[in-house]
């Protein structure tokens, strides 16, 4: 039997990916947001998308792009899902690649042009700075958020398991939040 090529997104891509959305959808005027708080459990509220075809046969293929440049950073972006359902579905051929490389492009450019002055900076890098940027900012928020839970225990409660809260960002490999027990996929569809 032959293995099928899997969706895999490291936390670093996630947490990069949540932090350089700044704040959601990167379909253009869009203001559905990465979080959403259901029955007081915070829920991804977003898709990993692929700007280039992840199967063969999808829409955007590249010949020739292997399984870790398919589930890159560079080839990803997060779109609610009725703007993932229209990019991937029978319009797909009104998205080209350079269609969605150009929303990537201007959800992402704030946070890549403050980092502009880095060298050698590699997307596994890049990555690992922001969610230890993430990590510190919670750290600092902490006394506030105690502060916070007191008026609004619940908003409080989703700051807290915003990526960054431990040393790994906070949300698993399936893209969904630590504290949520149970995920299915349809949190992060392909």
């Amino acid at each position: 039997m032959v293995s099928q090529p899997r969706r895999s997104y490291s936390n670093a891509t996630i947490a990069a990916l949540t932090t350089l959305a700044r704040g959601g959808c990167y379909y253009p005027g869009c203001n559905v947001p990465i979080l959403r708080l259901i029955d007081g459990e915070p829920f991804l509220n977003l898709e990993i998308a692929h700007i280039r075809a992840f199967e063969d046969n999808g829409p955007r293929p590249e010949e020739g792009l292997d399984i870790r440049g398919r589930n890159s950073f560079g080839n990803l972006i997060l779109l609610c899902t009725p703007h993932h359902k229209l990019v991937d579905g029978p319009r797909s051929g009104e998205f080209p690649v350079e269609t969605l490389d150009s929303w990537k492009d201007a959800r992402e450019s704030e946070g890549i042009n403050a980092l502009a002055g880095l060298t050698d900076l590699t997307e596994d890098k890049l990555a690992s700075m922001i969610q230890e940027a993430q990590y510190e900012l919670v750290e600092r928020l902490e006394p506030a958020l105690d502060e916070f839970a007191r008026t609004a225990p619940e908003l409080a409660a989703l700051l807290r398991t915003s990526p960054g809260k431990s040393p790994t960002p906070g949300f698993t490999g399936s893209g969904c939040p630590r504290t949520q027990s149970a995920c299915s996929a349809a949190h992060l569809a392909t």
